[in-house]
């Protein structure tokens, strides 16, 4: 483990829902919603998600990268992140 990766915080579900959370994303996301729940973010709000990981995380997503089709669930997100940001 690097000293870089210890210093990072792990984007966790509970972090991708507060994110998603952000009125510019999701102006209603349940706060019961279960992890696994399909999500539809649209074209805006995947923009602004991806800005706040970058503000927040210091992560930059492209948002023309494949993988975005697969942010289907916070659960996903949060899996999809781990691998690119996480120890």
């Amino acid at each position: 483990m690097t000293a870089e990766s210890e210093a990072r915080p792990r984007i966790t579900t509970d972090a991708v829902r507060e994110l998603l959370s952000d009125p510019k994303i999701f102006a209603d996301l349940p706060p019961g919603l279960d992890d696994d729940a399909e999500l539809a973010l649209d074209s805006l709000g995947l923009v602004w998600f991806l800005h706040q990981l970058e503000l927040r995380y210091g992560l930059e997503i492209e948002p023309a990268d494949a993988f975005l089709a697969e942010f289907t669930s916070i659960r996903r997100i949060a899996d999809y992140l781990a691998g690119v940001h996480g120890p």
